[in-house]
């Protein structure tokens, strides 16, 4: 993580905190939960789950989708695999494959084993903290065995979330399986769209499951669909989990600072706090940093942008 001066601290700090949250980071600005996709927002997958508290409370995050990751750590999952670049030659990228599949079976075994209610202990620190970690992420869960999704929803549980969020996937089969383990547990599947992904394809994973939801990403369906998504959330607010906010452009536009883009950002928050659904809105940070700018400022902006939208 890095170090912060105070000056530096304390410019953050008014950046991103309205008054009167120090103390209650978890309290929702307007009866909307601001929150934050952690670790991936701070653009470093392998963060504690220290660090990454270190940072939401520098910024004043009191809600999180959290990525199994940081909590895996804290139980003894084995290390992450190092990424390769792109542009390495192709042996680099062979032995980091075939690392990578060795990796994947160690971690397999031990999700097996483990036993996911040591995750309270996290919890508690968080909790403490004021943070809330209300979304759980996982990355290759269609690859997971049974035991391991049994793992998964009962991992998420212990952390206090009410639902588990993946990427949305092409196969039905895959969407059915996922959504039986979710009514087993009785714990929402937030299915995570990019632009490619329409409405119809969110409709048709309802059908499959009934624990099924969305993860709607503004950016992406503004950039892909090109028109608001804010008719398909006020249809199917009972589905959603949770929608991650950031701007995009029209028409695969770029992803941009907030308030530069054609996503509605504020007509949805306000959406959102009007009808007093319990749907995080989850800022996904992952437009460039300008030039003589840092991530957590830029960050910081993001959650000012958004908390304005709600004064």
């Amino acid at each position: 993580m890095t170090q912060y001066t105070r000056r530096e601290f304390t410019r953050l700090a008014l950046l991103a905190l309205p008054a009167g949250t120090l103390m209650h980071r978890a309290r929702p600005r307007a009866g909307v939960q601001i929150g934050l996709n952690v670790p991936y927002s701070f653009g470093n997958a392998a963060m504690s789950g220290d660090d990454v508290l270190k940072s939401c409370l520098l910024l004043g995050v009191g809600a999180l989708e959290l990525r199994s990751q940081p909590v895996e750590a804290f139980l003894g999952a084995p290390a992450l695999t190092p990424s390769v670049a792109r542009t390495a030659d192709s042996a680099s990228r062979a032995a980091a494959a075939t690392l990578a599949r060795a990796r994947a079976e160690q971690l397999r075994n031990w999700r097996l084993s483990a036993a996911p209610d040591g995750a309270a202990a996290f919890r508690r620190k968080y909790e403490d903290a004021g943070v809330l970690i209300q979304i759980v992420k996982f990355d290759n869960i269609y690859a997971m065995v049974d035991g391991e999704l049994d793992f998964a929803f009962a991992l998420a549980k212990s952390l206090g979330a009410r639902a588990i969020s993946c990427e949305i996937s092409a196969k039905d089969d895959d969407l059915s399986r996922v959504g039986r383990f979710a009514e087993k547990h009785a714990l929402m599947v937030g299915y995570h769209g990019h632009a490619s992904t329409t409405p119809a394809i969110w409709e048709h994973a309802f059908t499959l499951g009934k624990y099924n939801g969305a993860n709607v990403d503004l950016g992406h369906f503004i950039a892909g669909n090109n028109y608001s998504p804010v008719e398909f959330i006020r249809k199917h607010h009972a589905r959603i989990t949770h929608v991650h906010v950031k701007d995009r452009k029209l028409n695969e536009g770029p992803n941009v600072p907030f308030g530069s883009g054609d996503t509605p950002i504020v007509d949805v928050l306000r959406l959102i706090r009007d009808n007093q659904w319990p749907m995080q809105a989850t800022i996904e940070f992952e437009y460039p940093i300008p030039a003589g700018s840092d991530r957590m400022t830029e960050i910081a902006r993001a959650l000012k942008y958004c908390r304005d939208a709600l004064a």
